[in-house]
């Protein structure tokens, strides 16, 4: 009997040890963002902090997109219908730094924010649970949230989030960002299968896979890359607040508007990201001339 016992202990203990560590529960009240981690199967939230707040101001380029945006997540935090949003488009364009601002913005309003990567998606009852009845207001946030044409967790993912969205809690929104409208690859013999029925054209069974998922967010808004106009004003912008935040002053002029153009051709693009990139080259070379 006692070998059984020692047995038994012996199991228990090894067992304890393959399970996560314990997690406390998150306080709200203290923490504004977290990230949901998976160890070992179990899910958890965890803490996360920003030392660089993005402000709603700061988002030069993207005042039609952003204005969507914040209107939607005000009618959510004041309790009115509001609807899951899809921003889409190409990376750099200021996608997820218009979700950070969000909560720079109304995490004073009860505003919450839960990252959760989109392998983790397939535990979305978990998460919703862990939210539902909070006093706060929850946006669940999916970064590239996109597929490749054979990715088998496609199905999986669409089928744990569809469930999910069609029961979503009062408090919880999904905001979700990818470089592709409907999410897939869409391939030109899609339009192939569709067919014509009593004088409507109907699409095909690909096509209606596609964009089976992306249905489920009421709000559609796109990104683009940048005029150079636009591009301009918006390094103009970063370059002037950065010099602002170390202390250096800066007179923005021609020369400095043909730094930055030449910059963004360097990098072959143009969009918010190369527009704060160059902003952190010519202000940190300032800087470091200083020290010289």
């Amino acid at each position: 009997m006692k070998t059984l016992q020692q047995l038994l202990g012996r199991i228990a203990q090894a067992l304890e040890a393959r399970l996560p560590p314990s997690v406390e529960p998150l306080n709200w009240s203290e923490h504004t963002a977290a990230v949901w981690r998976v160890e070992q199967g179990r899910g958890y939230l965890a803490p996360v902090s920003s030392s660089s707040p993005v402000v709603l101001d700061d988002l030069v380029g993207i005042e039609s997109q952003r204005d969507r945006v914040v209107t939607n997540t005000l009618q959510f935090l004041q309790g009115l219908p509001a609807n899951n949003v899809l921003m889409w488009g190409a990376r750099g364009t200021g996608k997820s730094s218009l979700v950070r601002a969000l909560l720079t913005a109304y995490a004073s309003e009860g505003l919450r924010l839960l990252q959760v990567d989109r392998e983790d998606l397939i535990q979305m009852p978990q998460i919703l649970d862990s939210l539902a009845g909070q006093p706060w207001r929850f946006i669940i946030y999916c970064d590239d949230l996109s597929f490749e044409e054979d990715d088998v967790s496609y199905k999986r993912l669409k089928s744990a989030l569809d469930g999910a969205l069609s029961l979503t809690p009062d408090n919880v929104l999904l905001y979700a960002t990818s470089n592709r409208r409907h999410l897939l690859p869409e391939a030109a013999a899609d339009n192939l299968q569709a067919k014509w029925v009593e004088g409507e054209l109907h699409p095909g069974d690909a096509i209606e896979e596609k964009i089976s998922l992306s249905d489920r967010f009421g709000e559609w808004v796109g990104f683009y890359a940048f005029d150079q106009p636009t591009y301009v004003r918006a390094a103009q912008h970063w370059t002037e607040v950065l010099a602002t935040r170390y202390g250096l002053s800066v007179r923005w002029d021609e020369q400095l508007e043909l730094e930055a153009v030449r910059f963004a051709q360097g990098r072959g693009v143009r969009n918010g990201r190369v527009a704060h990139q160059f902003a952190s080259h010519w202000v940190g070379r300032q800087l470091l001339k200083r020290k010289e």
